[in-house]
């Protein structure tokens, strides 16, 4: 069974297509990353498999489960986090973290396990009890990474994780993903515009461009077939048309 199983998934906006038959296989403990230029169709693939849009056509299962007819199921065992995704600004770090793990813990001792896990990934120690007002972009991402993990889903969708981010934070999320994803064994399905990054975190990589996915493959697979000497370089001959 794959964690995730996407055959030729379309999807319309009116008259615009923006997805034009996307096929994509992510196998259990795989960290996959889904790269391509503005508007080619990643978030839009994100957004359908975490249940947030319903396909036009096509098929896209998470762990067998159809993310159409049995999105509750899907809903249980995955963790979104949207590219600009926000945090109650009032609130206390630890407080948001307690908040959100209320939606997932059966009961105050796995709360407060979620909030003590959270806590750890997101290493912002004393900053947590400091409002998320005073927080800067690469803490408020911090918290939001360590809020999509903290519950152990099966899948965690990223959609940028480190989008706009300093070295200093975009490190930090870049070892927490990759570290709790081979200590967890959880599925990573990301998007990201770092070609370092996704060299570094992603067991394969999709490109992306047009609503198509155009090939996949180890970042050194990639490598090769291109006669390529980084996927940065890989993704310009494929999507860039050079």
């Amino acid at each position: 069974m794959y964690a995730v199983y996407i055959e030729d998934l379309r999807k319309r906006f009116g008259d615009f297509e923006a997805l034009k038959g996307v096929n994509l296989r992510v196998a259990p403990g795989e960290v996959y990353g889904l790269i391509g230029p503005n508007g080619a169709g990643k978030t839009t693939t994100l957004r359908i498999v975490a249940t947030l849009l319903i396909p036009t056509s096509g098929k896209v299962e998470v762990f067998g489960y159809d993310v159409v007819s049995q999105a509750s199921e899907v809903r249980r065992i995955i963790s979104y986090l949207p590219e600009e995704a926000g945090a109650y600004r009032r609130l206390t770090g630890l407080e948001y973290l307690r908040f959100m793990a209320s939606f997932y813990a059966k009961d105050g001792e796995e709360l407060e396990r979620m909030v003590e896990e959270g806590a750890r990934i997101s290493g912002l120690g004393g900053k947590l009890k400091e409002k998320i007002s005073n927080y800067s972009k690469g803490m408020k991402q911090r918290l939001l990474v360590a809020r999509a993990l903290m519950c152990h889903p099966r899948l965690a969708i990223l959609d940028e994780p480190t989008g706009g981010l300093d070295v200093v934070h975009a490190h930090h999320i870049r070892r927490i993903i990759k570290e709790y994803a081979s200590a967890h064994g959880t599925t990573v399905l990301l998007s990201s515009h770092n070609m370092l990054e996704v060299e570094y975190l992603c067991d394969r990589v999709g490109i992306i461009d047009n609503g198509v996915v155009l090939v996949e493959g180890t970042s050194e697979e990639l490598k090769e077939r291109y006669d390529a000497e980084n996927l940065e370089e890989v993704f310009v001959k494929v999507a860039g048309g050079a």
